[in-house]
């Protein structure tokens, strides 16, 4: 394998698609690898960690900036949702990115536009049940920007682990020529899940925020001592939210990895999914495990 290339200057920024395909394809024509890592913006450490995945088996990391109106639902945080634009530039650069695409929401979806990706099955459970059209807005943009990159990897993060998983399947059913990659989930100190909506949270709330990440750690430990049956798992989560009363449960959900349809039994790979409200801010965490 040749050695990656140093990236010594900081991150390109570009808005128009036309400009993103331009820097791209001057990339593949001198036979550079590229890799992208889409984001909304609001950047951590969970997206850094990414965009260095990235940087070390590629020639070019292009990261996108663009919170996607077409998968907020009408209730939901679109309006607010965190912008800080210059701090997430100086975040991406110094991770490694060589490009950031800042789209323009006119440029993907000028007026007239119409088409809408969907991935049936995978996009209206978990997640997709609480949020309807939520994936269907994922997948359209997903796909938009691959193919104005078209790069050879794409990097997703496991805390979004349904959204990984529909895209990886959309990708192999449209014959897409990129590899998905998936990085582990980044937490805090105190084991919470690294989010943007992190931010939403009071003091309280943020140290009660901490049950989901203990929930799913009280069913990993069952999984670890052989206990196979779904529901002792689910009722491990609960029992570790009663103490923290400001959680308030959306789901808590012991699903095939790959299908994301409910198991009662563990007989193969298998993804232990919570979602919970404090107060207005909404938050999921998740585990893949796999028996040996």
């Amino acid at each position: 394998m040749r050695p990656r290339r140093p990236r010594a200057r900081a991150a390109r920024i570009v808005h128009t698609v036309a400009a993103a395909r331009a820097a791209c394809e001057t990339w593949r024509e001198r036979g550079e690898r590229i890799a992208f890592v889409p984001t909304m913006g609001a950047i951590h450490e969970g997206h850094s960690s990414l965009v260095r995945r990235a940087r070390s088996g590629s020639d070019r990391v292009v990261a996108s900036v663009f919170v996607n109106p077409i998968q907020f639902g009408p209730r939901e945080d679109y309006r607010r949702y965190p912008r800080p634009r210059a701090r997430d530039r100086a975040l991406l650069s110094a991770a490694g990115a060589d490009l950031v695409w800042e789209p323009r929401e006119d440029d993907l979806y000028p007026a007239g536009e119409r088409t809408r990706v969907r991935v049936t099955g995978l996009d209206s459970v978990l997640e997709g049940a609480s949020r309807p059209g939520h994936f269907e807005g994922v997948a359209t943009v997903v796909l938009k920007m691959l193919l104005v990159v078209r790069p050879q990897v794409l990097w997703l993060g496991q805390k979004d682990a349904q959204q990984a998983r529909l895209i990886e399947r959309m990708v192999a059913d449209l014959l897409l020529p990129v590899v998905v990659r998936r990085a582990a989930t980044v937490r805090e100190p105190d084991g919470l899940a690294r989010s943007s909506r992190n931010a939403y949270l009071g003091r309280e709330e943020r140290r009660q925020a901490v049950a989901l990440a203990r929930g799913l750690e009280s069913a990993r430990a069952l999984l670890e001592r052989g206990v196979r049956s779904s529901a002792p798992l689910a009722r491990a989560i609960r029992s570790a939210w009663r103490g923290f009363p400001r959680v308030r449960e959306d789901y808590v959900a012991v699903v095939d990895a790959r299908t994301l349809e409910p198991v009662r039994r563990v007989r193969g790979r298998v993804l232990v999914a919570v979602a919970a409200r404090l107060g207005r801010t909404r938050l999921i965490d998740n585990f893949e495990w796999e028996p040996r």
